[in-house]
């Protein structure tokens, strides 16, 4: 039997340290808690996702950027849902890192037939929009 890995040409360097689904600068929220006070804070609406962004306070232990994704069965059946998350993750993983804040975090919230069909280079735009949006009387 042929191991899984056997004729595929060996990881470059580069390809070893491509970009995982979310970069090295974000953390990914699980607690439910977490999302529920990102849904009391701040919000944006985009054509393809909702944005909702909180600071933290001060007395939080969390550091950098913390981002939460999330698509409710509105959006479709479960393989419709993984497909609008990892479009909202890539987009995070893109656009974050230079235009996210440290001390805060984002929910991403998929839209039923935007997120999974919207240009990407759009949903990029999308997103820095609603982050100048969020952020523009905050500092």
């Amino acid at each position: 039997m042929t191991p899984p890995g056997a004729g595929v040409a060996p990881e470059t360097p580069e390809a070893a340290t491509a970009h995982p689904a979310v970069s090295s600068c974000l953390t990914v929220l699980k607690k439910r808690a977490d999302f529920l006070r990102a849904a009391r804070a701040r919000r944006q609406g985009a054509a393809a996702f909702m944005l909702q962004a909180r600071r933290r306070a001060p007395d939080e232990p969390a550091q950098g950027i913390r981002v939460g994704f999330t698509c409710s069965k509105k959006v479709g059946n479960a393989v419709a849902r993984n497909r609008a998350k990892r479009r909202l993750r890539e987009i995070a993983r893109a656009v974050l890192p230079t235009h996210g804040r440290a001390g805060w975090d984002y929910v991403l919230i998929g839209r039923r037939d935007a997120t999974a069909t919207r240009d990407f280079a759009r949903m990029q735009d999308d997103l820095r929009r609603a982050l100048a949006k969020v952020h523009g009387d905050s500092q």
